[in-house]
């Protein structure tokens, strides 16, 4: 049964993606405040209803919709509710949830040469073409008003927003004092690790993000806030937030070693170290092997531990 813990309501509404239900929130404050949607598809629009049903909502009570980030499990119902409903996010959000044909083009060119670099067989090239499958739950819809770094939420007094780049460049997180209380979408997950997602270069910027680095970054910021309870994009909450953040940050520490010590012997590609981390699942999930293969090795590369052979096509890696 749906129902309010100091003001807020989980709802978890059903995905079509391996990841399982996302939990959006909806907020009581001067504006009736929904956090995520949910993707686009009929049956999570279903399962909003009948949940919202159990409040004594319905999508109309709805006054506004605040995004954490652009990906399709959060965004994409968007396209359900009226176009006069009031949406707020990180600027970021916009090239994604209301995609151009040129961001398209960026998009794939970017991937293109991500490819060469990368060391990819030929075979997975229809995968550069594949950015507007996975739009395909996402929605066509502009933000209304801008969130960033220590701003305040409209409509909802004594909220304000923490930006947490890493698993999105979108990525905001949002926090109430009072209690304690963060809404961080993926940012933080009780069970696993979000996936640290290449994108191409936000604009105005040549060079793409290393989402690792952001992330790892985002997560010590949090430690400077007083958080006592965590409500998360998926599965359940966390209370614990500290030693979940010290767990995260050694394990990937770790992982990034065990990188390390593969390099120590040889010279590797992105895509030869991606089939020895992932060698069951980098066939059916390349989009996500390689970010996280990227993540490490843009880790390795901070703290000293690895360097890129010069000149070499495709790129090549070895410790130092």
């Amino acid at each position: 049964m749906t129902e309010w813990k100091n003001g807020i309501a989980k709802i978890s509404v059903p995905t079509p993606y391996a990841v399982g239900d996302v939990n959006v929130y909806v907020i009581k404050g001067e504006r009736l405040t929904l956090v995520d949607v949910g993707p686009k598809t009929d049956e999570a629009w279903e399962v909003l209803k009948e949940k919202l049903a159990e409040l004594e909502l319905t999508p109309d009570d709805i006054e506004q919709v605040i995004l954490t980030h652009h990906h399709p499990d959060h965004a994409g119902m968007l396209d359900y509710f009226p176009e006069s409903m009031p949406v707020y996010g990180h600027y970021l959000n916009e090239r994604w949830i209301k995609p151009s044909e040129s961001f398209f083009a960026m998009h794939e060119a970017f991937h293109r040469q991500l490819f060469t670099d990368f060391g990819l067989p030929e075979e997975f090239s229809p995968f550069i073409n594949h950015i507007r499958k996975t739009l395909k739950f996402s929605c066509d819809r502009s933000l209304t008003g801008v969130l960033a770094e220590g701003g305040t939420l409209p409509g909802l007094a004594g909220w304000k927003v923490i930006e947490t780049p890493g698993h999105a460049q979108s990525h905001i997180s949002l926090f109430r004092e009072s209690d304690g209380t963060l809404i961080a979408g993926d940012h933080i997950l009780a069970h696993i690790s979000p996936n640290p997602l290449l994108e191409p270069p936000i604009p105005g910027e040549t060079e793409r993000p290393k989402p690792q680095l952001q992330y790892n970054d985002s997560l010590k910021k949090l430690l400077g806030f007083p958080i006592k309870l965590v409500y998360t994009g998926h599965g359940g909450e966390v209370v614990e937030l500290p030693e979940l953040i010290e767990k995260r940050l050694k394990r990937q520490h770790d992982r990034a070693m065990k990188v390390k010590s593969w390099l120590e012997s040889e010279e590797l590609t992105v895509f030869e170290i991606c089939r020895r981390l992932f060698p069951s699942v980098y066939q059916r999930e390349l989009g996500l092997t390689i970010s996280e293969t990227v993540a490490q090795l843009d880790y390795l590369e901070s703290i000293g531990e690895i360097e890129r052979i010069l000149n070499s096509n495709p790129v090549l890696f070895k410790a130092k």
